[in-house]
């Protein structure tokens, strides 16, 4: 054994700040900007008048005499995280202002020029993700106040701006609710590398009480967002054009390939909370889950997804636990992954609300929301997983 325990002392302990986590607010950007620098004001302009121009059908022909503008005026890093969310938000505009039966197959070159260069900046596909709707799109009302949902707000908007803003504010806390969970992962994965029985199971303990948090977290959103109206008029903007009947060819980038490409929409499989918690439990999913899941992680700031594969680098878990003998530390492991198989189940209860059963309204009639709900993504979520 103690050959083992040598090399485990030369693998570098893990740290959030080697990866851009931070302390305090985990994976969400913390205090993002509002405004860019006024070079990029034509965009700005749209983009706080979004919802209003989609509404009124005038989002395409205002982007259509857009400036081509270049990103070489970005000066930081949550500069470019903003530019790409201002770029994604219009894109998903430009392309479903008519909805899924009028979509826009090309987005012109002064969109997507830049979009795409800011996006290779950073290292995430030219599509609006979950980085950008949720991790990059949220503001404190009052600075001194604590982060809870009235005294939070968003910085972009689509139509149906009451339920986007729950549904993103909310999944703003359930991030926020994973910090502790983060940080008791590190904390473990450092209590295997450096061994301590007794900081493991304080850590294992602090995972299973967050993970329970995240789930209660995740009940608010009964109260802030409204299913028909999600279904029926928020989808259709975090759809993409990857496996979508809607866009059976992709979008065209203009200026920048000859032919489509094709990306996924948002999808909560973007968040790198549960794909950190899956790799550090040794949670095995089925062959169809774990490649969509892997797929997804191309959609995270590479620093995000570099956290999830050194963690899947780290020594495994479940072995060390089984090896250890001891029942305190085995008992505390299978909690938590209980409280993730209950964190998993209640969000197949929200997604049956909010998809199933809001799909099933909306079949018997047409609300008389813009731009109407999204057929081809009857029951399937916005990054086309399957329920």
């Amino acid at each position: 054994m103690e050959p083992q325990s040598q090399n485990l002392k030369t693998i570098p302990l893990l740290s959030l700040g080697r990866f851009h986590i931070s302390e305090e607010y985990g994976f969400l950007l913390p205090n993002p900007l509002k405004e860019l620098p006024d070079h990029y004001r034509p965009w700005m302009e749209i983009a706080n008048k979004l919802p209003h121009l989609i509404e009124s059908h005038q989002l395409q022909a205002q982007v259509d005499k857009m400036p081509l503008l270049t990103c070489q005026f970005l000066q930081s890093y949550r500069e470019q995280r903003l530019a790409h969310l201002v770029l994604s938000f219009i894109t998903m505009g430009y392309v479903w202002q008519k909805g899924e039966t009028q979509p826009k197959e090309v987005l012109p070159r002064n969109l997507a020029l830049p979009f795409v260069e800011v996006s290779r900046n950073l290292g995430i596909p030219p599509i609006l993700v979950h980085a950008d709707l949720v991790l990059t799109n949220w503001t404190t009302r009052d600075p001194e106040r604590p982060l809870e949902i009235r005294n939070l707000d968003v910085i972009f908007s689509f139509p149906g701006e009451e339920s986007l803003r729950g549904f993103i504010l909310v999944t703003v806390l359930v991030e926020k609710a994973a910090v502790p969970g983060i940080k008791a992962l590190v904390q473990a994965v450092n209590a295997i590398l450096q061994p301590s029985q007794n900081s493991l199971l304080q850590a294992l303990q602090r995972l299973r009480l967050c993970i329970q948090d995240i789930t209660r977290t995740l009940g608010q959103m009964h109260d802030y967002v409204d299913p028909d109206i999600f279904y029926a008029v928020i989808r259709i903007f975090l759809s993409g054009w990857k496996d979508n009947p809607a866009m059976p060819v992709g979008l065209i980038y203009e200026g920048v390939s000859p032919e489509p490409l094709k990306y996924s929409g948002g999808s909560a499989a973007q968040s790198t909370v549960l794909h950190a918690f899956d790799e550090f439990l040794g949670i095995c999913h089925s062959k169809e889950s774990a490649d969509f899941l892997h797929r997804m992680r191309e959609y995270m700031p590479p620093s995000h997804k570099a956290f999830i594969e050194e963690i899947h680098s780290t020594p495994s878990l479940r072995d060390h636990i089984l090896s250890s003998g001891n029942g305190q530390l085995l008992t505390a492991y299978n909690q938590c992954v209980e409280a993730l198989a209950e964190l998993r189940s209640y969000h197949i209860t929200v997604v049956t609300k909010y998809l199933i059963t809001a799909a099933t309204k909306a079949k018997g009639r047409r609300p008389n929301y813009v731009p109407g709900p999204p057929l081809a993504l009857e029951e399937r979520g916005t990054g086309r997983s399957t329920f």
